[in-house]
C-alpha cells in the first residue's frame, strides 16, 4: 500500500482523543503546508459557495461546497465529519483546498475558480511540443507558451519536463478543452513580494551574503536572497582588472556583496553590488604601490599594444602604460616597437596614481634627468660664440690695416 504523503506523520482517526488531535496540530503548526500536502480535516461549516475544513494550523482550509456533493449534487457531508483534502494554495494567509481523488465536472470547477480568482493551481509538465510545453492540471491538459515558462528565455526546455509547478491560469475556454497557463505569472508575483520585504530590510552600504546565478560579459548576477537578484559590474568583482567575471566567479559561488544602489525602475528591483567593497578583499593597489615604488625596475608582459603605446601587466590583473614616447627616442626603440601581446619586457615605474588606479611606466635606463641636454647646449654655444668673436677680431683686425 502506497505511503500517504500527509502533512502529519501519524493521522488521528475519528474517536481519537484530543490529545491526539492536539498534538497532530502542534506538529503541523511546526511544519507548515505546502501546495501538494494531502491531509485529513474536519469540516467545520458549509456553506453554499465555500466549505470551512480544518488543517491542523492556525489558518482554516477552503474547499469549494461542490466537491461535498452526490451525484444528485446534494451534500452529503456534515460538520464534524473528517475528509481527505489537497492543498492547492497557501498564500497571505488563505489555505484553499480540494477533495483527494475529485473527478470529472469538479476538476473542471475549480480549475475555472483558480481562473477566475487567479489562484495559483499545482500543475505537471509533461511534454515539449511546438512554442511551448504541455501541463496536466489535475487531470486535464494544458499549455504553457514558451515565454511563460521562466523569468528568463528557456535554453534547454528538456530541464522542464517532469517537473511539478505551480502554474496561473490566464485562459480557460471551451468547457476546459482550451486552457493557457504561466508559470512566469507566478514568478513574478513571488519575485515582487520578495523584492519588497528585501527593500524594507536593506539598506545602501549592507554587506550581505549571495550566490552566484549567471555570468555575463559585462557583470555578475547575485541572488541575495529567493527571487532578488543585484547585479555586480565587472569593474566591482575585483580590484584587479579582468577581462571577464569567469576569471574570478563561477555560477553557484558564495560571495560577500555591498549594495551600492536600489532602485525601482519599470515595476522592476534594480540591485547595484560591490564585490571587491564587500569586505572579502582588501585594496592591493596600496599593496602595489609600496612592491613598485617610483623608480622600480621589474619585468613585465605586454597585454595590449596600441598607436600610443603598451599596456603592460606587472601583477594579475595590474596594468600599467608605457608611452610610446618613453622609448620613440630610445637606443632600444626597435626593441619595444617589435613587442607583441604576450612577450615579456623590462619597464621602470615612474608614476602611481593611486586614486586613479593608474600607473605610468619608462624605459629603464632612460634617466628622467635631462639635464645633459642643457649642458650640451650650453657647451655648443659657448663653442659657436667663441668662434663668432674671433672672427669678429679678426674682421677688425682686417680693418684697421
Amino acid at each position: 500500500m502506497a505511503k500517504n504523503n500527509s502533512v502529519f506523520d501519524d493521522e488521528p482517526k475519528a474517536g481519537d482523543d484530543f490529545g491526539a488531535l492536539l498534538d497532530q496540530s502542534f506538529r503541523a503548526l511546526e511544519r507548515g503546508l505546502r501546495v501538494g500536502d494531502n491531509f485529513k480535516g474536519e469540516i467545520l461549516s458549509i456553506g453554499k459557495e465555500e466549505t470551512f475544513v480544518s488543517t491542523g494550523t492556525p489558518n482554516d482550509g477552503l474547499l469549494p461546497t461542490m466537491e461535498l456533493w452526490d451525484e444528485n449534487k446534494q451534500v452529503k457531508y456534515r460538520v464534524g465529519d473528517l475528509i481527505e483534502v489537497v492543498v492547492l494554495k497557501v498564500r497571505d494567509g488563505e489555505v484553499r483546498l480540494r477533495m483527494k481523488g475529485a473527478k470529472g465536472a469538479a476538476d473542471i470547477e475549480s480549475l475555472e475558480d483558480a481562473f477566475d480568482m487567479e489562484l495559483p493551481v499545482e500543475g505537471k509538465v509533461t511534454e515539449v511540443i511546438k512554442g511551448g510545453f504541455r501541463v496536466l492540471l489535475q487531470g486535464k491538459g494544458a499549455f504553457c507558451p514558451i515565454s511563460q515558462i521562466d523569468l528568463r528565455p528557456a535554453s534547454d526546455t528538456s530541464m522542464y519536463v517532469g517537473n511539478k509547478y505551480e502554474f496561473i491560469i490566464t485562459q480557460f475556454g471551451g468547457g476546459g478543452k482550451n486552457i493557457v497557463v504561466s508559470r512566469r505569472r507566478m514568478l513574478e508575483q513571488a519575485r515582487a513580494e520578495s523584492e519588497g520585504e528585501f527593500m524594507e530590510k536593506a539598506k545602501i552600504g549592507d554587506v550581505v551574503d549571495g550566490s552566484v546565478t549567471r555570468l555575463d560579459t559585462f557583470g555578475a548576477f547575485v541572488e541575495l536572497v529567493p527571487g532578488v537578484e543585484g547585479l555586480v559590474h565587472i569593474s566591482e568583482i575585483s580590484w584587479a582588472r579582468l577581462q571577464h567575471p569567469s576569471e574570478m566567479l563561477s555560477s553557484g559561488m558564495p560571495v560577500k556583496v555591498k549594495i551600492l544602489k536600489m532602485d525601482e525602475m519599470d515595476g522592476r528591483l534594480k540591485i547595484s553590488l560591490s564585490i571587491k567593497q564587500g569586505g572579502g578583499e582588501s585594496d592591493p593597489w596600496v599593496q602595489l604601490s609600496q612592491k613598485f615604488s617610483v623608480g622600480t625596475v621589474t619585468q613585465g608582459e605586454v597585454v595590449k599594444k596600441e598607436n600610443f603605446g603598451l599596456f603592460v601587466s606587472l601583477a594579475p590583473g595590474f596594468q600599467g602604460l608605457l608611452p610610446r614616447s618613453k622609448w620613440r627616442d630610445s637606443t632600444e626603440a626597435a626593441q619595444y616597437e617589435n613587442k607583441k601581446k604576450g612577450d615579456s619586457i623590462a619597464v621602470r615605474v615612474d608614476e602611481i596614481r593611486l586614486e586613479e588606479r593608474r600607473m605610468t611606466l619608462g624605459v629603464p635606463g632612460e634617466e628622467g634627468d635631462e639635464s645633459w641636454r642643457g649642458h650640451a647646449s650650453a657647451s655648443s654655444s659657448s663653442s659657436s660664440f667663441g668662434t663668432l668673436g674671433d672672427m669678429l677680431k679678426g674682421f677688425k683686425g682686417n680693418s684697421s690695416k
